[in-house]
C-alpha cells in the first residue's frame, strides 16, 4: 500500500502549472523550430519566430507564455493500492494547489474563471475550480496529467455525431476552416472517434497532452487505420494553407493526435479540439516518496532567433495618427505603434453598449475619439514590470460591437488577434477604419513594448477592466485594411493554391 500526503499532491500541482505557465514542453519548440525552419510564407515564418522569441524570453524570465493562463484541466489517475493522507477530497486537494499556484507573488498568473457561467459571471479571482477527471486503475501510483487550455482554443471545439458510412477526414477539412485562427496555429488537433458523445470530447482532449510524435510516424510508416488517419489529416490539413496565425503558410498543425474507444453500430461520435501554441501541459507520478520533481529544460533546445522589424515597416504615432494617413495601409504591412491606446475586451465592450443603450456617456477617462482599443486581458505585473504578459485576445468575439464602437465613439481602430468576421468587417469598411493583428502566443514579448499602464474604467472586471497603455514600437500586422481586405482571407487562398495538394474550393 503506497501512502500520497496531501501536501504532496498538492504542492505537485502547484508546481507543474507554474511550471506550464512558462517552460513550452520541449518536443514543441523542436517541431515549431522545425516548421520555422522550413516556412517560406514571411508573414508565417514572422508570426513563428516571435512565438519561438517570446518562448525563451518566459523560460529564462519565469513569467507567462500567454497571458490567458488558461483554466486547469487534470487528468488523474489512482492506483487502487494507493491510500491518502488527508482530511479532505481530491478535488479540494487539486483545487488549492490550482489557488497556490495562480496566486503565487512571484509569477502571478491570470485568473480567468468566472462562476455563474449563465449569470453574473463573476471571477472566482483564484482560477478555481479545475476540471477534474479522476479513474481507478491498478497499481500503487498515482498519475497525474495537469493542463491549463486557454479560451481561445478551447472556444474551437467541434463534436459531430456523424453517419457510420461518413468520412472522418471530410468532416475534419471541412471543419477546420470554420475554426479560424483564434485558436492560435500553428499547434495540434486532439481528435476523438467512437463511444458517446462525452466520452469522445473527453478523448479529444487527453490526447493533446501526449508528445508531439508524428514525424516519427512519417519516418516508420502508419500500422494501424488510426496512424494512417492521423497521417492523412496531417497532411491535408497543412495543405489548407491556413499557416500560422492564420496568415497563409506551410503550417498550420505540428501534429494530430487520435484516439479512439468502441461505439454503438449506430453512431460514429467524432469530436476535434486544438492547442494553440502555448500547449502547455505537464506529467508526473506520485509513489508516497515526496512532490514530483519536473526537470529544467536546456535553454540551448530554443533556437538563436532574433526577431526584427523588416525595413519597409511603417513607425505609427497612434496620438497622431489620422484616417486620411490609414488610407496608406496594406493588408499584410508590419506597423510599429506608439503613443497611447486603451484596452477593453468582452465585458468592457457589453458595459459600454448597456451605457448607450440607456442614453448614457462613456465613464471619464474613456475616450475613444480618434484612437484605438487594444482587445486584451493582462497578467498583473510583478517586481517592476509596467504589465505582465499581455498578448491579445481573439478579435471575432467582439464583432457584434464592431458596428456600434465605430458609429458611437469615433474609433479608428482595433488591436487583436486572429480573423474579422463578415459583420466587423462590413462595418471596417463602412467606416474606413482597421483592424490590426498581434500575434497570439506571444505575451511577454508584446509586454516588453509596453511602457506605462494604468487603469482608467471598470477597475471592478479585474482582467477586463479598462487600461490605457503607452506603448513603443508595438509591431502589429494590418490585418483588415480601410477597404475591408482581409489578410485572413487573402493569404490562406494564396497559400493553399501554392501548396496545390487540395485544389481550392474541394473542402
Amino acid at each position: 500500500m503506497t501512502r500520497v500526503k496531501k501536501d504532496d499532491l498538492i504542492q505537485s500541482i502547484q508546481d507543474s502549472l507554474q511550471y506550464i505557465s512558462y517552460y513550452h514542453p520541449p518536443d514543441f519548440i523542436k517541431a515549431i523550430s522545425e516548421a520555422y525552419e522550413r516556412e517560406e510564407s514571411k508573414a508565417a515564418k514572422d508570426a513563428m519566430a516571435q512565438i519561438l522569441i517570446n518562448s525563451r524570453m518566459c523560460a529564462e524570465g519565469k513569467r507567462p507564455i500567454c497571458q490567458d493562463t488558461g483554466i486547469v484541466n487534470v487528468f488523474v489517475s489512482v492506483g487502487m493500492d494507493v491510500q491518502f493522507e488527508t482530511d479532505c477530497s481530491l478535488e479540494d486537494m487539486v483545487n488549492e494547489g490550482v489557488r497556490r499556484a495562480y496566486l503565487m507573488p512571484e509569477n502571478v498568473l491570470r485568473a480567468s474563471v468566472l462562476s455563474d457561467p449563465a449569470g453574473k459571471r463573476v471571477n472566482t479571482r483564484d482560477n478555481t475550480p479545475a476540471v477534474i477527471h479522476v479513474e481507478l486503475v491498478l497499481g500503487d501510483k498515482v498519475e497525474v496529467h495537469v493542463a491549463a487550455k486557454g479560451g481561445g482554443s478551447e472556444a474551437k471545439s467541434k463534436f459531430a455525431m456523424l453517419n457510420p458510412a461518413d468520412s472522418i477526414v471530410d468532416w475534419v477539412l471541412k471543419t477546420v476552416p470554420t475554426m479560424g485562427a483564434g485558436w492560435c496555429p500553428p499547434g495540434m488537433l486532439g481528435i476523438g472517434i467512437g463511444g458517446t458523445s462525452e466520452k469522445a470530447m473527453l478523448m479529444a482532449k487527453r490526447s493533446l497532452m501526449d508528445p508531439i510524435d508524428i514525424h516519427e510516424l512519417v519516418s516508420r510508416g502508419a500500422q494501424t487505420r488510426t496512424e494512417e488517419l492521423r497521417l492523412e489529416i496531417f497532411e491535408k490539413v497543412n495543405a489548407l494553407g491556413i499557416g500560422a496565425q492564420g496568415l497563409g503558410g506551410l503550417t498550420t498543425v505540428l501534429d494530430v493526435k487520435i484516439a479512439d474507444y468502441p461505439t454503438h453500430a449506430a453512431n460514429l461520435p467524432v469530436a476535434m479540439i486544438p492547442n494553440c501554441a502555448a500547449t502547455r501541459h505537464a506529467h508526473f507520478v506520485l509513489d508516497g516518496r515526496g512532490p514530483a520533481e519536473l526537470s529544467v529544460p536546456d535553454l540551448e533546445s530554443w533556437p538563436a532567433i532574433v526577431w526584427e522589424a523588416g525595413a519597409g515597416s511603417r513607425r505609427v504615432n497612434l496620438d497622431k495618427v489620422t484616417a486620411q494617413d490609414m488610407l496608406a495601409w496594406q493588408p499584410g504591412e508590419t506597423l510599429l505603434l506608439s503613443g497611447k491606446m486603451l484596452t477593453g475586451r468582452d465585458a468592457a465592450h457589453k458595459r459600454i453598449r448597456d451605457l448607450f443603450d440607456r442614453g448614457e456617456s462613456l465613464p471619464e477617462g474613456v475616450d475613444l475619439k480618434g484612437r484605438f482599443i487594444y482587445y486584451v486581458g493582462p497578467v498583473d505585473p510583478v517586481g517592476d514590470e509596467v504589465v505582465g504578459p499581455a498578448g491579445p485576445t481573439t478579435a471575432t468575439r467582439m464583432d457584434s460591437f464592431t458596428e456600434m464602437m465605430l458609429e458611437k465613439t469615433g474609433l479608428l481602430g482595433m488591436i487583436g488577434k486572429a480573423e474579422r468576421g463578415p459583420v466587423a468587417i462590413a462595418a471596417i469598411k463602412q467606416h474606413q477604419a482597421v483592424y490590426l493583428m498581434a500575434v497570439g502566443g506571444a505575451a511577454f514579448l508584446v509586454s516588453k513594448a509596453i511602457r506605462k499602464s494604468r487603469i482608467v474604467a471598470f477597475e471592478d472586471l479585474g482582467m477586463e477592466a479598462i487600461h490605457e497603455f503607452v506603448v513603443e514600437d508595438m509591431p502589429v500586422t494590418v490585418a483588415v485594411d480601410c477597404r475591408g481586405e482581409s489578410v485572413h482571407v487573402t493569404g490562406p487562398r494564396e497559400w493553399q493554391s501554392r501548396i496545390g495538394l487540395i485544389p481550392l474550393g474541394a473542402v
